[in-house]
C-alpha cells in the first residue's frame, strides 16, 4: 500500500489530484497537508471527507516540526508537492510570501523526506534510500520564461523566469535538482502548462470569466488579449502525475502539456458564446508587468517514454468546465463573497 503526502491538496489541482487518486486506486492512504490560505478550500473535498483512505491536516509545509511529526506518524513513501503560492499578480504585490512558501517550504519537505528515507541518515556520504520512495515536485512551464511566435519548451530549455512567482518556482526546482545530485534522493519534477477545470479559484482566467459572465459583470482582458497559452485539462494533468510516480525515471524532468495553444481573447469569446452573453462585456485593461507573451509545451518526452497523452480535447474540456461551474454556483458564490472581492477590486480598479 502506498502512503502519500499530498501538500496543497485543498487547492485547485491538488484537490482534483486527491479525487483522481481515490477514484482510480484502492490500496493507498492519502494525507493532505494544506495551510488553507485564500485559495485552499475544503469544500473542494467535502464529498470525500469521510473516506477512510483520506486524512486532512491543516498546516504549513515550512513548519519543519509538523512535517517531521507527520512523517513519523504515517511513514510516507511518496510526496507530491502542490503547495505553492501560484498567481502571478499576487507575486508582483507580495513577492516575500512566494519565496517563503515556494522555496523554503519546498526545501523543508525535501530535507525531512531525505532524513526519513535515507537508509543511514547520519552518513553524509550515503546515497542509499528506502526502496520505492519518491518525491515529486509539481512545477510550471512559466519557469522557462516566454517564447516567440514559434517553438516549444522542452525539458532542456534554459530556465528564464520573468515574474516573482515563476522565479520562486524555478528556485524550488533547482533545490529539488540539488537534492538529487548531492544526496541521490529519488525525485521527479513535472512542469505543466495552464490548467483548467473544476474547483479553480476565480482569480484565474477561465473561472474569472465564467463567473463574470454569469453575474453580467465586465470581463477584464489584459492588453490586446493575444497572450497565448497551452491549456491542459486538470484530469489529464492528474493522470500524467500518476504516470510519472509509477514509471518516471528518477531525477528526470517531465513536461506536461495539453497540445492546446489558445490566445486569451479567444478563450474569453468562447466562454461568452457558451454562456450566451455579449462581447460588449469585454473591457481591455492595462497589461500587467512582466506578462509573458506565449508559452507552449513539447510533451514528447512523457508521451514517448511513459505512454501518457492528454485525453481531453480543448472543446470537450471547456464544455465540461463551463457545465461544472454552471451547476456549482453555490461553490462560486461562497468564494466571491469574501476576500476575493477585495483582491479583485485591487487588481483591476485602476486599469
Amino acid at each position: 500500500m502506498k502512503t502519500i503526502l499530498v501538500t496543497g491538496g485543498a487547492g485547485f489541482i491538488g484537490s482534483n489530484f486527491v479525487h483522481y487518486l481515490l477514484e482510480n486506486y484502492d490500496d493507498l492512504t492519502i494525507v493532505n497537508l494544506d495551510l488553507l490560505t485564500y485559495a485552499g478550500n475544503l469544500d473542494n473535498l467535502a464529498d470525500i471527507a469521510e473516506d477512510k483512505r483520506y486524512t486532512f491536516v491543516r498546516g504549513d509545509i515550512h513548519d519543519r516540526a509538523l512535517v517531521e511529526e507527520l512523517f513519523d506518524k504515517w511513514d510516507f513513501d511518496t510526496v507530491v508537492n502542490f503547495a505553492a503560492e501560484s498567481h502571478v499578480d499576487r507575486s508582483i504585490t507580495d513577492p516575500d510570501l512566494f519565496l517563503t512558501t515556494n522555496v523554503l517550504g519546498t526545501q523543508t519537505l525535501l530535507d525531512v523526506a531525505k532524513n526519513h528515507w535515507k537508509l543511514d541518515p547520519k552518513d553524509r556520504y550515503s546515497r542509499e534510500f528506502k526502496e520505492g520512495v519518491k518525491y515529486l515536485q509539481v512545477s510550471t512551464d512559466e519557469v522557462y520564461g516566454a517564447l516567440g511566435p514559434t517553438g516549444m519548451f522542452t525539458e532542456t530549455t534554459p530556465l528564464a523566469p520573468n515574474s516573482p512567482y515563476s522565479a520562486s518556482k524555478a528556485s524550488a526546482d533547482f533545490v529539488v535538482r540539488a537534492y538529487d545530485k548531492t544526496y541521490g534522493m529519488p525525485v521527479n519534477i513535472t512542469r505543466c502548462s495552464n490548467n483548467y477545470g473544476p474547483y479553480q479559484f476565480p482569480e484565474k482566467l477561465i473561472p474569472l470569466m465564467i463567473n463574470n459572465c454569469l453575474a453580467e459583470k465586465s470581463l477584464p482582458v489584459y492588453g490586446d488579449g493575444m497572450q497565448i497559452r497551452d491549456w491542459l485539462y486538470v484530469e489529464d494533468h492528474c493522470a500524467a502525475i500518476c504516470a510519472v510516480l509509477e514509471k518516471g525515471a528518477l531525477g528526470e524532468v517531465y513536461n506536461i502539456g495539453g497540445n492546446n495553444e489558445r490566445a486569451n481573447i479567444e478563450i474569453v469569446k468562447l466562454i461568452l458564446e457558451n454562456t450566451g452573453k455579449s462581447e460588449d462585456l469585454i473591457v481591455h485593461v492595462k497589461d500587467r508587468p512582466g506578462h509573458d507573451r506565449r508559452y507552449a509545451i513539447d510533451n514528447t518526452k512523457i508521451t514517448g517514454t511513459l505512454g501518457w497523452s492528454p485525453k481531453y480535447t480543448f472543446q470537450t474540456g471547456m464544455a465540461q468546465t463551463i457545465e461544472w461551474y454552471l451547476h456549482h454556483r453555490e461553490w462560486m458564490d461562497k468564494i466571491v463573497s469574501g476576500e476575493y472581492l477585495k483582491y479583485y477590486e485591487n487588481m483591476y480598479a485602476n486599469r
